[in-house]
């Protein structure tokens, strides 16, 4: 298959600093879409990945999964979009589309699930590239429609801290008067608040920070609760129904179980691996109290997110900057320096 060469920021080793590299982007093939990427959001997993924190990154390694940009070219069995729609693409690029997952719409839990770095392209036999670049070409299927009012730059987070804490306020059926915490603010935090209060949830913010109360006050919150206050947690002892946990570290989940209501649960969003201290699990079965995660979401859940935020207004609150500054921002990110997401500016990267 034929490639393009086209411009993009990367790293070719885990100790190296992102810098100005050139890949290859596949011809468009008939069920296709090219995308001129606008802006692309910067998350933790792009820092990760860099780094390989998590280890298996795959060098040259270049980041971004929260596009927005304009498609610019279509093969011709294409028949939702056209040249000239505003779109974006999300965490992950392509699946198997046969197994149960993905007939359930829910290819993120497919197990050949294409991630949109550091994934595997079938089409070029190689691994994936990321949105630090000029274009991107996916599979019209996974490729999304942005409304009309939102603002570009500020939808690009949806594609990852959105739907991450959307799904599983949808999943756990959060409505109109249901009671759910937040755990963390941040990138996640912030969005699992906002997307709840659209919904007409009461939501409270357990926060180890005092420093977070006006932040979360601003956000919408309804409450804000000092998890190492005592007194403040005894006060919310079996009041929600669902805890969205977004904290990426690994930290204390006993403390936040005796706030699940009966038959509630705690759903992890933000960290990956094991738990300490130790799990108390009488209060899970004498109460029926639940632990689970959740991973993104599948393209119709995103879709209908997006469609979400164009009816409420909701988009994330965004600090813009070049993709020169890019490893600046990663230094930035580790300190939680961010209100409360980075976006770049992808015109930068014609300079």
């Amino acid at each position: 298959m034929s490639t393009q060469q086209v411009k993009a920021f990367g790293t070719e080793a885990a100790d190296l600093d992102l810098q100005p590299m050139k890949i290859p982007r596949r011809s468009v093939t008939p069920n296709d879409v090219e995308i001129e990427i606008l802006y692309c959001g910067v998350c933790h997993s792009d820092l990760h990945t860099a780094r390989s924190d998590w280890d298996g990154t795959i060098y040259p390694v270049v980041p971004g999964h929260e596009i927005v940009g304009k498609v610019t070219r279509i093969g011709d069995q294409v028949t939702k979009y056209k040249v000239g729609d505003t779109v974006a693409v999300g965490c992950m690029v392509d699946s198997c589309r046969s197994c149960e997952c993905c007939k359930d719409d829910l290819e993120q839990y497919c197990d050949d699930m294409v991630l949109t770095y550091n994934g595997h392209d079938k089409h070029l036999n190689m691994h994936t590239f990321g949105g630090y670049s000029e274009k991107v070409v996916v599979d019209e299927h996974f490729v999304l429609k942005v409304p009309e009012n939102l603002d570009l730059a500020a939808v690009a987070p949806v594609l990852c801290a959105g739907i991450t804490t959307w799904s599983p306020l949808r999943h756990w059926k959060v409505g109109a008067d249901s009671k759910i915490a937040v755990v963390g603010l941040g990138g996640l935090g912030h969005m699992a608040i906002k997307l709840a209060k659209g919904l007409g949830a009461n939501v409270t913010l357990l926060s180890r920070s005092t420093g977070k109360i006006s932040d979360a006050k601003a956000l919408g919150c309804d409450a804000v609760i000092i998890s190492t206050d005592e007194q403040q947690m005894k006060s919310v002892r079996g009041k929600f129904e669902v805890i969205i946990d977004t904290v990426p570290y690994v930290h204390d989940l006993n403390p936040y179980i005796a706030t699940l209501h009966h038959s509630g649960t705690l759903v992890l969003v933000g960290y990956l691996g094991p738990l300490e201290p130790i799990l108390q699990t009488a209060p899970m079965v004498t109460k029926r109290k639940a632990i689970s995660g959740s991973l993104i979401g599948g393209i119709a859940e995103t879709q209908e997110l997006l469609d979400f935020c164009g009816e409420k207004g909701i988009v994330s609150d965004i600090e813009i900057i070049k993709i020169q500054d890019i490893n600046k921002a990663y230094e930035r990110m580790l300190k939680s320096d961010v209100k409360y997401r980075f976006v770049i500016d992808m015109a930068s990267l014609k300079g």
